[in-house]
């Protein structure tokens, strides 16, 4: 139970559930706002619903991958997953155009498991902007690849290298991995691509823009010419179409990106002028019950600790993931979150991408975004599997 944190009264402050707090004026720099943009009408191209033409017993893969599949609880396809698997089960390149949060790991796990159930010599390589992306991915695989007899790596940095090639020195038919690391093992010829008959490029754009071009276009040049090769972006700019000319061949390509801010979220913003007295605004919407899971969203690694130190000196059950943590320490906080031993979590946009935390009641921007594009992304935490969500953001 939170300890009551006794605040002083303040004359002239308007505060309503999700409206607006209105404070005296300072001065800060800020980043994106989303205001203008905030629950704005949708063309209504946008908000058609996608009738989807498969059911996953309808796919042609083995009874026993079904059989994991419904074990996870999935019944009826997402529009990226009916749209994608049968094509990938033809052996198709594909280049699929989602937003986060629409099923798209799944979408090219089912059907590569499958492709390895058929060929015990194929292998698969998949490669992630993001630790945490990678790990989820790797997560979702064991769930569909469980009793199969299928194994794999995970290769991301802030683990351990060496452990990481004993698991590649036992020929895994899936390895999982960032850019940095798989440069790291290419180079100390761990990893030899050659022969990897299947290649997924995940979250292209923010590998992009996060400076893994190189290494990507690296990776490339070493895949064998012949391969099936699966290409996931949210977007398909300047430095992302370059990456694509040169990676897939012939490809179909797969767009359910219909809209940037799903139906379901509700967003709206919080007028704090006074950053003095921003934590005690956060405090207040904190202590409301609707307030369940809770993610928030700060801009640098020692204000994201700071605000967890202060939430937790407060009486919440809070904790921070960014990067100057272990990469096992952010593993464990996720896991804490996600069973709900912490109800509040703040993060760096680390956490912004890809993973897929179950029953997010809220998002909270305490510091605006860098673009757009992070802020979309970051309230995509929220609101997912068709579940509602409400999105805040903290604006001067």
């Amino acid at each position: 139970m939170q300890r009551q944190f006794n605040q002083k009264k303040r004359d002239g402050n308007n505060f309503n559930r999700f409206g607006s707090i209105c404070l005296r004026a300072r001065t800060r720099v800020r980043s994106f706002d989303p205001t203008n943009l905030i629950n704005t009408p949708q063309d209504r191209k946008d908000t058609e619903k996608y009738a989807i033409s498969y059911t996953f017993s309808d796919f042609q893969v083995s009874d026993k991958l079904k059989e994991n599949i419904l074990q996870k609880g999935y019944k009826t396809p997402t529009p990226i997953q009916d749209q994608s698997i049968p094509f990938i089960l033809e052996g198709r390149d594909l280049i699929g155009i989602a937003n986060t949060g629409t099923g798209k790991t799944a979408a090219f796990l089912i059907p590569l498991v499958d492709k390895v159930l058929k060929d015990r010599n194929q292998k698969v390589i998949i490669i992630t902007p993001t630790r945490e992306l990678a790990f989820q991915i790797r997560k979702e695989f064991l769930d569909f690849s469980k009793g199969l007899n299928i194994h794999s790596a995970l290769c991301i940095g802030g683990t351990n290298i060496k452990r990481q090639k004993d698991d590649l020195r036992r020929n895994p038919n899936f390895v999982i991995g960032t850019p940095g690391r798989i440069e790291d093992h290419i180079r100390s010829r761990s990893l030899i691509l050659s022969n990897f008959g299947s290649v997924v490029l995940d979250e292209v754009d923010r590998m992009v823009d996060i400076g893994f071009i190189k290494d990507v276009n690296n990776i490339i040049s070493l895949l064998p010419k012949v391969r099936q090769s699966l290409f996931f972006s949210a977007t398909i700019n300047g430095g992302v179409r370059k990456i694509l000319e040169r990676f897939v061949q012939n490809p179909v390509t797969v767009s359910v990106k219909t809209k940037e801010a799903p139906e379901n979220i509700i967003q709206s913003t919080i007028k704090v002028f006074d950053s003095g007295m921003k934590v005690d605004k956060l405090h207040e919407l904190l202590i409301q019950k609707e307030f369940e899971k809770t993610l928030v969203f700060g801009r640098t690694k020692h204000g994201v600790q700071r605000l967890s130190n202060e939430l937790v000196k407060r009486g919440f059950k809070a904790d921070a993931i960014h990067g100057n943590k272990r990469q096992s320490q952010r593993i464990r906080i996720l896991e804490k979150f996600k069973r709900n031993e912490i109800r509040i979590l703040i993060a760096t946009d680390v956490a912004s991408r890809g993973l897929d935390i179950p029953n997010v009641s809220h998002v909270i921007n305490y510091d605006l975004p860098e673009s757009y594009e992070a802020y979309i992304h970051r309230i995509g935490r929220t609101g997912r599997a068709d579940k509602k969500g409400i999105a805040l953001t903290f604006v001067d």
